[in-house]
């Protein structure tokens, strides 16, 4: 996500003619869209994506089974 965040903020300030970027070629901003890309493709073919979502909602189940097991009173208590 951050390097659609830099190639946006690159295009922001191309467009806006601000300092160097004013005279670098519109060719050099696409790059970092192309990384993005690549490495969205990458991220999702690998797996990288679903792992770290089924480590979300492993926490937060973990977390709801904490809560209920404090509120019933049967988690010793830290």
């Amino acid at each position: 996500m951050w390097m659609l965040l830099i190639a946006l903020l690159l295009t922001v300030l191309r467009f806006l003619e601000v300092g160097p970027l004013a005279q670098l070629s519109w060719w050099w901003l696409l790059l970092p869209y192309g990384l993005t890309v690549a490495w969205w493709g990458y991220a999702d073919a690998s797996g990288l994506t679903k792992r770290r979502v089924v480590e979300q909602e492993e926490a937060r189940r973990q977390k709801r089974i904490d809560r209920q097991k404090q509120a019933l009173g049967t988690q010793r208590r830290r």
